[in-house]
Order: structure tokens, then C-alpha cells, then sequence
């Protein structure tokens, strides 16, 4: 059933929209992983920028192009944003697991030196 108001285009993009937003995602994430200019506060800041035009705009455009690439647009900054912070949470746990070895080593090197 045609939806009143869609395009051909429309229909297209709506059918394909959370895969564009996916692989959006998935190249945005290369971009920050593999560039050293761009930084994850880089991704936050369009993130914010995306998703507020998304709540305060995009729901409501009345073209089906505009609204369709506008949820894409939105969806995408919101999966990158979580593999910003998924990254963020990584790198804080590896600090905190490299923080427990050494204070692990460093027990274990004093508890050596008094056997001695």
C-alpha cells in the first residue's frame, strides 16, 4: 500500500533507511578511528547539531525525501555517537585494567623484595 504524501524516492529511502544509517555509522566510526584531526568531541558536536534539526525539523518536513533523509541523517549520528562512547568506555576500562596490573606488580615486587 502507497502511503499519501511518499514518493517514489521516499518509499526507496524509508525501505533502506536503517541500512544507510548502519553503514553511515560504520564509515563515520573508520573516519574517527583511522583520522587523527577528527576528534570524538568532533562527533558529538554534529551529533547534537543532527539530532536537535531531527526533533525540532525533520519530524515535521512535509517533502518525504526531506523527512526520510533527515531520520537517516539523525540515525546515523546517534550510532556513531554510541560507538564514541562505547569507545570511551573501553579505553577507560584498558586504563583502569593496566592501573590494577601495576598495582598487582608492584605488591607482588615488594612482597619479593622482603623475602629476600
Amino acid at each position: 500500500m502507497i502511503e499519501a504524501g511518499s514518493s517514489r524516492i521516499g518509499r526507496w529511502l524509508r525501505e533502506r533507511r536503517l541500512r544507510i544509517a548502519l553503514w553511515t555509522a560504520v564509515v563515520e566510526g573508520l573516519i574517527v578511528a583511522l583520522e587523527h584531526d577528527v576528534t570524538r568531541w568532533t562527533v558529538l558536536i554534529i551529533a547534537v547539531i543532527v539530532l536537535a534539526f531531527y526533533f525540532l525539523a525533520g519530524r515535521n518536513i512535509r517533502w518525504d525525501v526531506g523527512r526520510q533523509l533527515s531520520w537517516i541523517a539523525a540515525s546515523s549520528q546517534v550510532l556513531a555517537l554510541l560507538v564514541v562512547i562505547l569507545a570511551f568506555i573501553v579505553g577507560l576500562v584498558a586504563i583502569v585494567l593496566v592501573g590494577l596490573f601495576a598495582v598487582v606488580a608492584l605488591v607482588y615486587l615488594i612482597s619479593d623484595y622482603r623475602r629476600t
